[in-house]
């Protein structure tokens, strides 16, 4: 399989968000979005508990509980910067801690579309700006259950959400002095 590009490329919508392409490749269409990435993170608060938010998803038509998130739509920000405006936007925390969990591609079959996730400590800091977003507080242990149990759907938080369980066992495993 060569992955040295497409045969030809034809732009069939460009929108202030992402364009759509028309690409051959040996003789097969496909259909490509190309989007400019996004971040998200877990943002813990008081111990145990995250944040989370539920907003209106309007191509799967109704609201998702999701982790914080948001598109990279400011030239030039850096991943973190974005991630810590968001948080901020959607919940009126500021962030005092992150580190980066990894990157995800959300749906490589037609979109490149790349979300970097996060893990990040915050505390109150003001009122969100985004309005239309309801700020969701629960147990960290519960946002599992729901991400396994499948009432949280959406994607880019039920990767995250097992990931942040993931690390902070093993920092717990290493506070321990146990292997992971």
């Amino acid at each position: 399989m060569s992955a040295s590009g497409p045969d030809a490329v034809q732009v069939e919508f460009e929108g202030p968000l992402f364009r759509v392409e028309v690409q051959t490749w040996g003789g097969r269409r496909r259909d490509v979005v190309r989007h400019p990435g996004a971040c998200g993170a877990v943002v813990l608060i008081e111990g145990d508990r995250v944040l989370l938010v539920r907003q209106l998803r309007e191509a799967v038509g109704r609201a998702l509980l999701e982790i914080p998130a948001g598109i990279y739509d400011v030239e030039g920000e850096a991943p973190e910067d974005s991630i810590q405006r968001e948080i901020a936007e959607e919940t009126g925390h500021l962030v005092t801690e992150l580190e980066r969990l990894g990157s995800i591609f959300t749906t490589p079959g037609f979109t490149d579309e790349r979300i970097d996730l996060f893990l990040c400590r915050a505390r109150p800091d003001g009122d969100p700006q985004e309005h239309e977003i309801d700020v969701i507080t629960m147990a960290f242990g519960e946002a599992i259950r729901m991400a396994l149990d499948g009432t949280i759907q959406d994607a880019k938080s039920v990767v995250a959400l097992l990931l942040t369980r993931e690390r902070l066992a093993a920092e717990t495993d290493r506070a321990d002095g146990s292997p992971h």
